[in-house]
Formats: structure tokens, sequence, C-alpha cells
């Protein structure tokens, strides 16, 4: 029965130990993910506040503000 114990506790082991080496990994994909999302936020921005894009917008909102009701 002690050994089984041990064999168990080997096992448990192996297992914390291989989730610490991961741990690091996490928190650089969080990273390249929030990097990748501001850079598609500027990306957006810029084609949104471009002249062409700003005024058919404007002309959208402008359309449906003059709608009848």
């Amino acid at each position: 029965m002690y050994n089984a114990v041990r064999a168990r506790m080997r096992r448990q082991w192996r297992r914390v130990r291989a989730a610490r080496r991961d741990a690091g990994m996490v928190t650089s994909e969080y990273a390249m993910g929030i990097v990748a999302a501001v850079a598609f936020a500027v990306v957006l921005y810029k084609v949104v506040t471009s002249g062409e894009v700003s005024a058919e917008l404007q002309a959208i909102v402008k359309r449906a503000l003059d709608a009848p009701m």
C-alpha cells in the first residue's frame, strides 16, 4: 500500500510541475492578444475617421434622421 501511495503522489507531483512550466505561456498569449486588438482598433479608428468614410457615415445618419415616420 505504501508503494501505491508513493506512486500516486509522484504522478500528482509531476502534474503540478508540468502545470507550473506552462504558466508563463498564458500571460504572453494574453499580451499578444491585447497588442493585436489594439492594433486592430487603431486601424479601424483611422478608417472610420477618414474623410470618405466619415462623410458616408454622416450621410447614413442624416438619412435615418430625416426618414418619415
